[in-house]
């Protein structure tokens, strides 16, 4: 059948099984939107407040529900505002695809209105990028697209269209989307690596290091929740009886309730994983490219240890730390395997050196005021640890980390790699359309939360149940925090103090809003704010110079881990 290139997209998004995008209108994207108008009822689209809301609106959906999602937008300034969301999903490798409108064809490379090379804005960030000038192609392209996308190490791909393609017509035959099978993942395109690349010897070679070591600690990054790994690496500790650790990413996979778990790893990861570590004879690092937030000082990372490292990308292997065996390949299918043949044992021994250091040096923080968290400790109460939470970056997103008990994964949304002020918000309106059973919750700083504020009038207009927790200092905190200890306090420009009310501004877009300033009123706020039919802001008001411990210096060892005792000490 014949249909015109507007018509073309939305049979290949029904097609992938795409029920929700993300996007905003304009003029090179017309075509498109008046298609999404004719099939309201098979396809929803979200109308966000700023391009960029879309795109992490899309990455929120994609890493809440697992699928690929979908952002749109026009030409020119649309387009280029998708960026800064395109680059936070490359980084956190999720996969959402982006479909943009350029000018016509004829006006391509003359700086016509609204013209930009998108394509070209957003090669280093993407996993692949399409511009589509022939509307024969545009079918076989978008398919690509999303199997690009989901395929391997998930990420971003963009789709670029001129408008006179949207409405030009071809020939289209309905197509089935192809599974994922061994075949497809051997290799997508020449410019794409290897995705299997291990042998049954090396599967041998890793249990082998596996049964041998006598203090083996499991390291979980994020790729251990892309891959739905997470039963796996259960049942690889269960095997193991070995303590447990993750990152920011591997928020989830491994329950924060279990005993073996010491919480996360890294600059403010707890002294309980960032020693624990560091005494281990084997590290076995699940999905995880060893981030500098992670490991510290490089060079003298696990010096004493063996790394097995498992990961689906053979770029990261030996990329930031030099590891003594790796295997290449999808995390679930590698575990599947491999747990077939580790021997169960147990470290008696190991595991109560390990609870020592839990119980010499648990988290703490002042029960007498408010504070971040003591509102995070009782969201984590309110919600039994079952919500969705979004964060921002800076102090907060570490609280976050910290304090909340993460027992399922894809619970935890939040910038990783690129550190993207104004992120959360936007996923956390992705995440609730993906799984509106859920309960969503947004934690978020006063210098993040008025980068992307705007997007308070999507949740509104829609009435979707987010909530979102501002930790109100008046400052940049983890900037300030760095100037505090590292800058001879020189507060530069890191003061916030201005007469901006959070309060009024949620209410005048249509929201619920609370302020707390006391820690009695935290528990009756997240009461009503977890009971309301609609969007809610609590502003929190904490002290300016609250900070994140433990805390490693930059570039100092991850066993170099201080807290504010610590500090007082060395004073």
């Amino acid at each position: 059948m014949k249909l015109n290139g507007s018509e073309i997209i939305v049979q290949c998004l029904k097609e992938q099984g795409v029920d929700t995008v993300f996007g905003y209108p304009g003029g090179s994207i017309l075509n498109v939107y008046d298609a999404l108008y004719k099939h309201a009822g098979e396809i929803r689209h979200v109308l966000t407040s700023h391009e960029q809301g879309a795109a992490h609106a899309a990455d929120g959906y994609a890493r809440a529900s697992g699928k690929v999602g979908v952002c749109m937008a026009t030409s020119g300034p649309g387009a280029t505002n998708l960026v800064t969301g395109i680059a936070t999903a490359y980084m956190d490798s999720v996969p959402i695809v982006a479909i943009t409108c350029n000018v016509t064809l004829p006006l391509l490379g003359k700086d016509s209105f609204q013209e930009v090379d998108i394509a070209g804005i957003t090669m280093p960030i993407t996993k692949h990028g399409f511009i589509v000038k022939d509307v024969r192609e545009l079918a076989p392209t978008i398919r690509r697209a999303f199997r690009i996308a989901k395929s391997g190490r998930p990420g971003p791909v963009l789709v670029d269209i001129t408008k006179d393609v949207t409405a030009a017509e071809a020939e289209f035959t309905p197509a089935t989307p192809e599974e994922l099978s061994s075949a497809l993942k051997s290799r997508i395109n020449s410019s794409l690596p290897a995705e299997k690349n291990y042998s049954e010897e090396d599967l041998d070679e890793a249990a082998a290091m596996i049964n041998a070591a006598k203090r083996p600690f499991l390291y979980v990054g994020g790729g251990a929740a892309l891959s739905n790994a997470w039963r796996e690496v259960r049942d690889l500790d269960a095997l193991l009886d070995a303590p447990v650790c993750d990152t920011l990413m591997g928020k989830g996979v491994f329950d924060g309730h279990d005993p073996h778990y010491t919480g996360m790893i890294g600059m403010h990861g707890t002294k309980a994983s960032n020693f624990g570590l560091s005494k281990a004879d084997l590290v076995i690092a699940l999905g995880t490219r060893f981030s500098d937030r992670q490991i510290g000082n490089a060079k003298t990372f696990c010096k004493n240890a063996k790394i097995l490292q498992i990961d689906i990308d053979d770029a990261e292997i030996n990329k930031n730390v030099r590891v003594t065996k790796s295997i290449v390949g999808d995390l679930k299918e590698i575990l599947t395997l491999l747990n077939k043949k580790v021997t169960m044992v147990t470290h008696p021994a190991w595991m109560a050196e390990i609870q020592d250091l839990r119980k010499a040096y648990p988290l703490s923080y002042d029960h007498t005021r408010l504070t971040c968290p003591m509102v995070i400790e009782a969201l984590d109460k309110a919600t039994e640890g079952k919500a969705i939470l979004t964060t921002d970056v800076g102090q907060h997103q570490m609280w976050t980390a910290q304090y909340y008990t993460f027992s399922e994964p894809r619970t935890l949304l939040s910038s990783g790699g690129l550190g993207t002020m104004g992120y959360g918000l936007g996923a956390a309106i992705g995440a609730k359309i993906a799984r509106p059973d859920k309960t969503v919750v947004n934690i978020t700083g006063d210098g993040c939360f008025r980068m992307n504020l705007v997007e308070l009038a999507t949740a509104s207009r829609y009435n979707l149940h987010v909530i979102d927790i501002i930790v109100d200092n008046r400052v940049l905190g983890m900037v300030r925090q760095w100037q505090t200890l590292f800058y001879g306090k020189r507060y530069s420009q890191t003061i916030l103090e201005d007469r901006v009310d959070y309060c009024k501004v949620a209410e005048g877009m249509g929201c619920m809003a609370i302020r707390i300033s006391k820690p009695e009123e935290v528990e009756p706020a997240l009461k009503k704010a977890l009971e309301a039919d609609g969007p809610v802001v609590i502003d929190c008001m904490i002290e300016e110079d609250d900070k994140v411990f433990p805390m490693v210096s930059p570039g100092s060892d991850i066993a170099q881990a201080f807290d504010a005792k610590d500090l007082a000490n060395r004073s």
